[in-house]
């Protein structure tokens, strides 16, 4: 049995799989959780090669059952689970008449559905083993508005209100629930979903960020580290923007 054990979602690429790259390293055993085989297998393939420990969980969270998978997949590989990562999620780039029925649906059962099943599904898990920390990865859309994001801001708005609404149901149970709220972060999600160009689109971002630049995701994955330990253990309910000081205007 592992001593620690995190399941991150979305951990392919991006902010999840610098969360899962970042655990490792801090001694956690890893679930690495995404849809492409071949990625999670290179994720698992840079950790174990540093020396760390991971498996897969493969599977999209919009699936109804993924959760309860992959949080089976957890306790049958490694014997315990103490940390959740909520790292998957997409995005579509339109205002709300823009938005059609079938992205609306495809933003909420991934950012919503898939993070609230999961986290549904892991509560019973971490609480056997004596506690732990589930993390949310919203975004600066779920504290304040964005043009042209309409079912992005509303997912990640829910994300806002779901972590706090279950910091409050579980913790007398030492299970903190806590979110991580990005800024522009350089992803491929940064630039997905554009006619402009990576340079116009980092522009655009640079204006808008007080300190005037944009991090990689393992900045983001410094801060996730810092809530899934005991350092943090009395942070609980919190939704922590991590934007250069955007959201500060």
């Amino acid at each position: 049995m592992a001593e620690r054990v995190a399941l991150v979602t979305g951990a392919t690429s991006g902010i999840g799989r610098a969360c899962a790259v970042r655990l490792a390293a801090d001694g956690f055993a890893v679930v690495v959780g995404g849809r492409d085989a071949d990625r999670a297998g290179e994720v698992v393939d840079e950790i174990t090669t540093a020396g760390g420990t991971a498996s897969t969980a493969l599977g999209d969270v919009a699936d109804p059952g993924y959760g309860d998978a992959a949080v089976a997949a957890a306790l049958g590989t490694h014997g315990r689970l103490d940390v959740l990562v909520n790292a998957a999620g997409v995005i579509t780039r339109a205002d709300a008449e823009g938005t059609t029925d079938e992205e609306w649906h495809r933003v909420m059962s991934t950012n919503v559905d898939g993070l609230f099943r999961t986290s549904r599904a892991a509560l019973p898990a971490i609480r056997a083993a004596g506690g732990g920390a589930i993390i949310n990865i919203s975004s600066t859309n779920g504290l304040v508005g964005g043009t042209g994001l309409a079912a992005y801001c509303a997912s990640k708005g829910a994300v806002t209100n779901l972590t706090r609404a279950m910091a409050l149901d579980h913790a007398a149970e030492g299970i903190r629930v806590n979110a991580v709220c990005p800024g522009a972060v350089d992803t491929h999600m940064l630039y997905s979903e554009r006619d402009d160009t990576v340079d116009e689109v980092r522009q655009m971002n640079l204006a808008d960020i007080p300190e005037g630049r944009i991090p990689d995701g393992s900045e983001v994955a410094e801060l996730v580290a810092f809530l899934a330990d005991d350092r943090s253990r009395h942070v609980n309910g919190a939704n922590l923007s991590i934007d250069g000081g955007y959201t500060a205007r």
